[in-house]
């Protein structure tokens, strides 16, 4: 298990799926804080309840990052609590759908706030604090496959992240020179609460997970604490000096012909 000995972080959407998985890990690896965000306040203070109750200090914000003011909140209050940000997981994202006719201008401007401002703004106030307190920090964005292109019904999701992945490489390069590390991983098909979500309002049968995964190279879908492990590796001292990359964590190889069952591309 890598370790985070010491280490404070910050981990968006952290109220289920991957951010929770990552938050809860951040916590078993030795973190000597995490704070957590989301729109869902009882069930986001339960966990942090539930991860201070296991010996790990922690702390619940209750923020909508589409609202600037409330990423800064999240960064501001963990400073408030710990001095200090020793690394921030953008795991945070809306996967609502749309293609390019039925996007409105609106839903692409809510997406891009959420998906891409929020890690913009949460990453430039915790790298303010890293720099104030010279620390060595590691900054880790959840991405998507759907980066590369995507399928037609994401085009907006699809968007966001090939933005995210961008700015991913460019925070990297530019913070170099105060070893503040930046990477990405560029998630395929994971079984996420959000996920069952969609499977059913899309109108797949009760059995979508047994099917999808029968179909999926190693048996199964990605889970949250594939993505946690990852995380936690990229936030220690372990990953050495990794930055600027975008790893693809999804069972298939990109480029290839092979796609999921139903025709769906991966998203986090």
């Amino acid at each position: 298990m890598s370790r985070l000995d010491g280490k404070v972080v910050i981990v968006t959407g952290s109220t289920q799926g991957v951010g929770e998985a990552v938050a809860r890990h951040a916590a078993e690896s030795g973190a000597a804080g995490v704070v957590l965000c989301g729109r869902q306040e009882e069930k986001g203070a339960g966990i942090a309840r539930e991860i201070e109750e296991a010996g790990c200090a922690a702390s619940f914000v209750r923020a909508d990052l589409s609202i600037v003011d409330d990423c800064r909140r999240v960064v501001h209050s963990c400073n408030e609590r710990f001095g200090r940000v020793d690394g921030l997981v953008n795991a945070a994202a809306d996967t609502n759908r749309g293609d390019l006719d039925n996007t409105s201008v609106e839903f692409w401007d809510y997406l891009f706030a959420v998906n891409v401002r929020a890690p913009f703004v949460l990453t430039q106030e915790s790298v303010r604090i890293m720099k104030r307190e010279r620390i060595a920090g590691s900054i880790v964005n959840i991405l998507s496959v759907a980066a590369y292109c995507g399928l037609p019904f994401i085009c907006a999701y699809s968007s966001t992240k090939g933005a995210l992945s961008t700015f991913t490489k460019n925070t990297a390069n530019g913070l170099r020179e105060d070893r503040i590390r930046v990477n990405g991983i560029n998630l395929g098909w994971t079984d996420t609460p959000a996920e069952h979500d969609v499977q059913r309002k899309m109108g797949r049968p009760d059995d979508w997970l047994e099917v999808a995964e029968s179909d999926s190279p190693f048996g199964r879908l990605i889970k949250p604490i594939d993505v946690a492990r990852l995380c936690s590796y990229l936030l220690s001292d372990e990953s050495g000096v990794v930055t600027g990359s975008l790893i693809d964590y999804a069972q298939r190889v990109i480029g290839t012909l092979s796609m999921p069952s139903f025709n769906q591309q991966s998203r986090n």
